[in-house]
C-alpha cells in the first residue's frame, strides 16, 4: 500500500508510520503546505519524496486543493494520511483522492477541535486517548476506524498529556489503522450521497485472542526494589481476578519486611504448583523452581517430604501449602530460614509460631477453590520489549487412561501414580526439565538446562548429594519433552531409574524405547510436552 502523507509541522506520526511500515505500507510522498515544515527534513532522511504546495495570498481553498491533487497525481497513492495538517479539506478534494485518514488526540466525539487536551483537563475525565477516523468536510466528525485509550493522571498538564497521547496512543492506533487498510480488511460504508458513514473491519472480533487488547491495572504498591537493588519496581493488581493469588494476599506477620519483586515472583510460582493437587501438598520454591514438592497424608508430612528433597537449596526459599497451616507444619517451616510462606489460612497456634520469625512474610491467600475453580485465570502473559506474549495456561493433567505404555515392561500401579504426580510437578520446572520422584514426592530436580542429558545428570546428582533419606534407585523419571537420543535414558538407568514418563514424538522414539527395554525400564508417553520457559 502506498501512502501520501500530509503534514504542516513535524509529522511525527508520519515518521513513525514510515519507520514501522505497518502491513508493508510505504510513504510514496510527504506533502506540506509550509515551506519550512520540519517534516520535510525527516522525510528526506528517510529518502521519501517531498512536495511543498503553499497557499498563495488570496487563493481559495478549492484552488489550493486542486494544485495539491495535481501534485499528488504524479505518485502512486492508495491512502492519504493527515498528521497535523492544519487545513479543513473540502468534499471536492476528498472525492478526488483515495480514502483520507486523520488522527485526533481525544476519544471522539468527545473533545473535538484544536484544544482537545485542555478540554480533557478542564472536564476532569480520567481517560483520554486518540481516534483515527475517515476525514470528511465536517471537522473531527468522520466515521471512526480505531481508538486507543490512555489514563489521565492528577499531575498531567496539557504538555504532558499531549506527549503521552502521541507516544502511547497515536503511535499505536495510527499504524494499526494503516495496517488494516494495507491488509484490505477495511470497508468504508457510504450513504446515498457517497459520504463516509461507517467503517467495518474484517476480523476485528473478540474471542480468546482478540485483535485488540486494552489492559488496565492499578498500582497496589511500590516495591523496595526489583530483581536487583539497582532496579525500581512496583506491583499492579488486576481487580477482576477471582483466583486465589499472592497479589492481594493478607500479610499476617506485622513485623516482617515488605514483599519484594522476587518474593512475589517466587510465591506466585509456589502457589501455582500446590494448586495442582487435591490431597495435602507442600512445595518449596527457589528462584521460581521447585526445590521439592510432595503430597502427604497430612500437611506436616507433605512439607517434611518436600523439604527433604533438597533442604540445602530450600534455605531462604518460599513455602506454599494447599491446606490451612497448622502448628506442626508451622513449626517445621520455622525450623530453618524461609522468606515467605503462602497458605489458604492459618490456625492461631500456627501464627503464634510463625510470628516468632521476625522477617518471615506470612501470606494468607484465602480459599483455593476446588478442581478447575483453582485455575480460573485462563491465560498467562509475559511482557517482552515492544510487546507482550499471551498464551493459555498449561492446565493439562493426564490420567492413567491418557498414558500410552510403549515398553515391554509395563509400570506398576504405584509407578503410574508416581508418573502422574511427577508430571504435575514437572509442569512447574524450568525447561529443559527432568524430575525424579518416588511415591508422591520429589527426589531430584534438574532444571533450566540447555541439554536434556545434563538435566538428567543434574537431577541424579541432586538426588545423590542433597536428598535426605531418598534415592534415585527405583525412582520414576519425568521429562518435559521427548528424548532426541537414547543417551538420557542410559544416564537415567545408570542412576537407578526404573520407569519414565515423557511426551514421545521424537524421530528416534524406537531407539529410545529400545534403550529402555534393554535396561528393563518401563516407559509411558503422554503425547504432549510441558515446556516452561518463564
Amino acid at each position: 500500500m502506498k501512502i501520501a502523507g500530509l503534514a504542516s509541522n513535524r509529522g511525527r506520526n508520519l515518521r513513525h508510520i514510515a519507520d514501522a511500515a505497518p502491513g508493508g505500507a510505504e510513504l510514496s510522498v510527504v506533502l506540506t503546505n509550509r515551506e519550512q515544515a520540519p517534516v520535510l527534513g525527516a522525510a528526506t532522511e528517510r529518502r521519501i519524496p517531498t512536495e511543498v504546495v503553499e497557499r498563495d495570498e488570496g487563493e481559495s481553498r478549492e484552488s489550493h486543493e486542486r494544485r495539491i491533487v495535481e501534485r499528488l497525481s504524479d505518485y502512486d497513492v492508495d491512502l492519504v494520511c493527515l498528521d497535523g495538517y492544519m487545513r479543513v479539506l473540502t468534499d471536492e478534494f476528498l472525492d478526488a483522492v483515495p480514502t483520507t485518514l486523520n488522527v485526533h488526540p481525544s476519544l471522539l466525539p468527545s473533545f473535538p477541535g484544536m484544544d482537545a487536551h485542555e478540554q480533557v483537563l478542564e472536564a476532569g475525565v480520567r481517560t483520554t486517548g486518540c481516534t483515527v477516523h475517515v476525514v470528511t468536510e465536517a471537522v473531527d466528525a468522520g466515521p471512526v476506524v480505531t481508538q486507543e485509550p490512555i489514563p489521565v493522571y492528577e499531575d498531567d498538564d496539557a504538555d504532558s498529556l499531549k506527549a503521552r497521547v502521541l507516544r502511547e496512543a497515536e503511535f499505536t492506533a495510527y499504524p494499526r489503522a494503516v495496517r488494516w487498510f494495507a491488509e484490505d480488511r477495511v470497508t468504508v460504508e457510504r450513504d446515498a450521497d457517497g459520504s463516509p458513514e461507517r467503517v467495518a473491519v474484517e476480523g476485528d472480533v473478540g474471542g480468546d485472542f482478540p485483535e485488540r487488547r486494552f489492559v488496565s491495572e492499578e498500582r497496589t504498591t511500590s516495591l523496595r526494589y526489583g530483581e536487583n537493588p539497582h532496579q525500581d519496581a512496583a506491583l499492579y493488581v488486576d481487580d477482576g481476578c477471582e483466583e486465589a493469588s499472592v497479589v492481594d494476599a493478607e500479610q499476617l506477620n506485622p513485623g516482617a519486611k515488605g514483599m519484594g519483586y522476587n518474593n512475589y515472583n517466587d510465591a506466585d510460582a509456589a502457589l501455582d504448583l500446590v494448586k495442582e493437587f487435591d490431597e495435602p501438598a507442600a512445595a518449596v520454591i527457589k528462584h521460581t523452581n521447585p526445590a521439592g514438592c510432595a503430597v502427604g497424608s497430612d500437611l506436616a508430612d507433605a512439607y517434611d517430604r518436600a523439604l527433604r528433597t533438597d533442604a540445602k537449596s530450600a534455605f531462604g526459599g518460599i513455602v506454599a501449602l494447599n491446606r490451612e497451616c497448622d502448628a506442626d507444619t508451622a513449626t517445621a517451616v520455622a525450623d530453618s530460614f524461609k522468606e515467605v510462606v503462602v497458605a489458604p489460612g492459618y490456625t492461631d497456634s500456627a501464627l503464634d509460631v510463625l510470628r516468632e520469625k521476625k522477617n518471615l512474610r506470612v501470606l494468607d491467600v484465602g480459599p483455593l477453590g476446588e478442581g478447575d475453580d483453582r485455575f480460573s485465570e485462563r491465560f498467562t502473559e509475559k511482557p517482552i520489549v515492544g510487546g507482550r506474549l499471551v498464551q493459555e495456561r498449561d492446565r493439562q493433567s493426564p490420567t492413567a487412561e491418557d498414558l500410552e505404555f510403549v515398553t515391554e515392561r509395563e509400570p506398576t500401579d504405584e509407578q503410574v501414580e508416581t508418573m502422574l504426580f511427577a508430571w504435575k510437578t514437572l509442569k512447574h520446572v524450568k525447561s529443559n526439565g527432568i524430575l525424579f520422584a518416588t511415591g508422591t514426592e520429589t527426589v531430584g530436580v534438574g532444571m533450566g538446562q540447555v541439554s536434556r542429558v545434563d538435566a538428567v545428570t543434574l537431577a541424579a546428582m541432586k538426588a545423590e548429594k542433597d536428598a535426605e533419606g531418598k534415592s534415585a534407585e527405583g525412582a520414576v523419571m519425568a521429562s518435559d519433552a521427548f528424548f532426541p537420543f537414547p543417551d538420557a535414558v542410559e544416564e537415567a538407568a545408570d542412576a537407578g531409574i526404573e520407569a519414565i514418563i515423557q511426551p514421545g514424538g521424537s524421530v528416534n522414539d524406537e531407539d529410545v524405547i529400545a534403550a529402555a527395554d534393554e535396561r528393563d525400564m518401563a516407559m509411558a508417553f503422554t503425547g504432549s510436552r510441558c515446556f516452561r520457559h518463564d
